[in-house]
């Protein structure tokens, strides 16, 4: 044995076999996907494809890693407080109630638990997209105290995302108001989501589609088809992905790291 380890790991949805020294040091990786080893060191070569050897599951071309892209580039320059892409699934909520997170007794549950969990529930099944190219960005803020849920970049576009709980309840929608139970006020949920959608647009400069998802719904009534604005259930979402034909990877990757800037919006 060449006292090398095979650690894997995931990295934007796709295996990686990193190849470590004993002392923790990476100085090869496995892209499985891409059939493709990735040498730091080209003097080590014989002992990675040794330790690999297991693993290998047929041909596989042996190099340097590829050049960055300027995408790539952009994000190991961005500074880590103005890098949304760390930012969980309501972030903003999470914070919040981490600040302040009421009294301990209070006669109605406080309403910031129910949003942040259908907030958690779409960002999980928007992250599930990345194997499929989709990159998403959770809890973007915006100035003047707004936030977009959730913003979704893939092959098919990009989507401004806002999640409403609904668990158990008819949602009824009648452009631009959405009414949630049987007893609910309505309210216009659509005006929002297409204002953020805009806003988007603006700082991105490119065409982005508002998705409302109302999660956890019994039943959706739509009484008139909605003005721009797709609706889905959380068990809908992933619909997403499947579209393509609008975005290059590469423009999908440029797109991304414009928008996990911070910068990019507080000029909004």
């Amino acid at each position: 044995m060449n006292g090398l380890r095979v650690v894997p790991a995931w990295r934007h949805g796709r295996e990686r076999l990193y190849v470590c020294l004993p002392d923790g040091g990476n100085i090869a990786w496995y892209d499985r996907d891409a059939a493709r080893v990735n040498l730091l060191g080209e003097d080590r070569e014989a002992e990675v494809l040794e330790a690999l050897g297991p693993f290998l599951t047929g041909p596989v071309s042996v190099g340097p890693p590829p050049v960055p892209t300027p995408a790539e580039l952009a994000r190991l320059t961005l500074h880590p407080d103005d890098d949304l892409a760390p930012n969980r699934p309501g972030e903003a909520l999470l914070i919040a109630l981490d600040r302040d997170p009421g009294p301990a007794h209070r006669l109605r549950a406080d309403p910031r638990h129910r949003a942040l969990e259908a907030e958690r529930a779409v960002g999980e099944a928007l992250d599930r997209m990345d194997g499929l190219g989709v990159r998403t960005l959770h809890s973007i803020p915006l100035p003047g105290g707004d936030r977009v849920h959730h913003l979704a970049i893939g092959p098919g576009g990009l989507y401004a995302v806002h999640a409403v709980y609904a668990r158990r309840q008819r949602v009824t929608v009648v452009d631009p108001l959405v009414a949630v139970g049987r007893r609910g006020e309505p309210h216009p949920v659509l005006r929002r989501v297409r204002a953020d959608a805009d806003r988007v647009s603006y700082a991105l400069t490119a065409e982005v589609r508002p998705v409302l998802v109302l999660v956890g719904a019994s039943q959706v009534t739509v009484r008139t088809p909605p003005r721009e604005v797709r609706v889905l259930t959380d068990g809908e979402v992933e619909r997403l992905g499947d579209l393509g034909g609008v975005l290059k990877p590469a423009d999908v990757e440029a797109l991304h790291a414009r928008a996990r800037d911070r910068n990019t919006w507080a000029r909004l």
